[in-house]
């Protein structure tokens, strides 16, 4: 464990330097609080005398020894699933299904980063049949090495989008460093992507040279290897048909089927998530029947599409929660979701927060926002951040628009300004901390 407060006791405590803080500070809480010795590095060696601890030149280099030990005697079937947008519900979903056909370890919350990926491959249980890792990245360079370390069966790229562009000089180069999820893949590995983007070519061209030995497609247009349509949005969830033994590698499958799919969870990406997740069922030869049972059972989590109806009978309110992540690929995904979902009784609400990350084309993307907002049919949209503002004077006249610099500062005003009937969607990046509008909105309506 890397948190000295949430370990479990018998844990090893891995303290990793950040730049906020360095985790050598907490080494006695964790030891009080149950770990059965530390890792600390040798030039912290002398504050911890007398305390059960094991000295190495880096606690993060340790840890990755410790994952890769993990790995090398782990005989599970690995999945390492990365994208623009989608990984973490993608993941979730994957595990979902594997989790019914045997024990099934995966990543946490989005413990998919340069310490968290190693953290939860040295956490991989030796008899566990089944593994699930995110992969996230900022810069071009982060997903290989973990890759790598992962060494996964099969390797999933859920989308290619905008996200983090400000730290790349183009699209081609959040291809290129998607790409990098390949090069770690077993020998005679499998790759999964989605084809719903303009880079296919490139995309392919990657994965067999970062040694992909076969490569599969899923999305809703051209020629995928399973092809998502007949998408159907429903009250509180939707559905759709997909079409397995298309595509290039046709003559690997085994004939063509009709796979209908019925999820809880409303919105085309959310479909093509499942699609993926199935797909990665299909390579795992497991029963499509029971793949598809256990997706219709999946539930989203909070802050990513999770859907809440607050209140009973006529007096509610639905609350589609997707405050912890944004970028142009997903806000664009979800508009399309809210504005999609059957009308209600009242009024149609947006809560959007800044889109961070973005770099120089951040003003621009925010404006391209406003297409998608106007036909959403919204009766008011509250914008929340510095790089919102800027939609302010964009929208259709007939809305009713209002910013805050801050979240905190208008929570209020938003709880307040429902009433039973409506429907918000709340969505934007983490770090703007639109959590706190949803939590306004619940304590005000839950369990009334």
């Amino acid at each position: 464990s890397v948190d000295s407060r949430s370990l479990e006791r018998g844990a090893l405590y891995v303290p990793i330097a950040g730049n906020r803080f360095d985790g050598h500070d907490f080494v006695r809480s964790a030891i009080e609080n149950g770990a059965v010795a530390a890792l600390v590095s040798s030039e912290n060696e002398k504050r911890f005398a007398g305390l059960p601890v094991i000295v190495v030149p880096d606690t993060l280099g340790a840890m990755e020894d410790i994952a890769r030990a993990a790995r090398r005697r782990s005989r599970a079937k690995i999945v390492a699933i990365t994208g623009s947008a989608g990984k973490t519900t993608t993941r979730s979903m994957v595990q979902k299904i594997l989790q019914g056909q045997g024990k099934t370890h995966a990543s946490i919350r989005s413990f998919n980063n340069h310490w968290g990926v190693p953290l939860m491959l040295a956490n991989l249980p030796a008899d566990a049949r089944f593994g699930v890792f995110e992969i996230g990245m900022n810069h071009g360079g982060e997903i290989e090495p973990l890759a790598r370390l992962v060494s996964p069966d099969i390797a999933l790229i859920t989308s290619i989008g905008t996200a983090h562009l400000g730290n790349f000089e183009g699209i081609e180069g959040i291809v290129r460093a998607k790409a990098e999820i390949f090069s770690g893949l077993k020998p005679s590995g499998t790759a999964i992507v989605n084809s719903d983007h303009d880079h296919m070519e490139l995309l392919t061209l990657l994965a067999h040279a970062n040694g992909a030995e076969r490569l599969f497609s899923y999305g809703y247009g051209g020629k995928p290897h399973m092809r998502i349509s007949d998408y159907e949005l429903l009250r509180y969830g939707a559905r759709a048909r997909l079409s397995t033994g298309r595509g290039e590698a046709a003559e690997d499958e085994k004939g063509a089927d009709e796979i209908p799919l019925r999820l809880s969870v409303q919105g085309a990406h959310m479909m093509a998530n499942g699609a993926g997740a199935l797909l990665v069922a299909r390579h795992l030869g497991i029963d499509a029947g029971e793949a598809l049972a256990s997706l219709a059972e999946f539930r989203a989590s909070g802050g990513r599409g999770e859907i809440l109806t607050l209140g009973q009978g006529k007096n509610r309110i639905d609350l589609v929660d997707e405050s912890y992540n944004a970028n142009p690929t997903s806000m664009a995904a979800a508009l399309q979701m809210f504005g999609s979902r059957p009308a209600g009784e009242g009024r149609r609400i947006l809560v959007l927060g800044d889109m961070l990350e973005l770099g120089a084309d951040s003003k621009r993307l925010h404006l391209e926002l406003a297409e998608g907002i106007n036909a959403c049919s919204v009766q008011r949209v509250f914008l929340i951040g510095n790089h919102m503002k800027a939609l302010k004077s964009a929208l259709a006249p007939d809305i009713e628009v209002h910013w805050s610099g801050r979240a905190e500062q208008i929570c209020g005003q938003i709880a307040n300004a429902l009433d039973w009937g409506d429907e918000i969607m709340v969505k934007g990046s983490n770090g703007v901390g639109l959590c706190r509008v949803v939590e306004a909105i619940r304590n005000r309506f839950e369990g009334q």
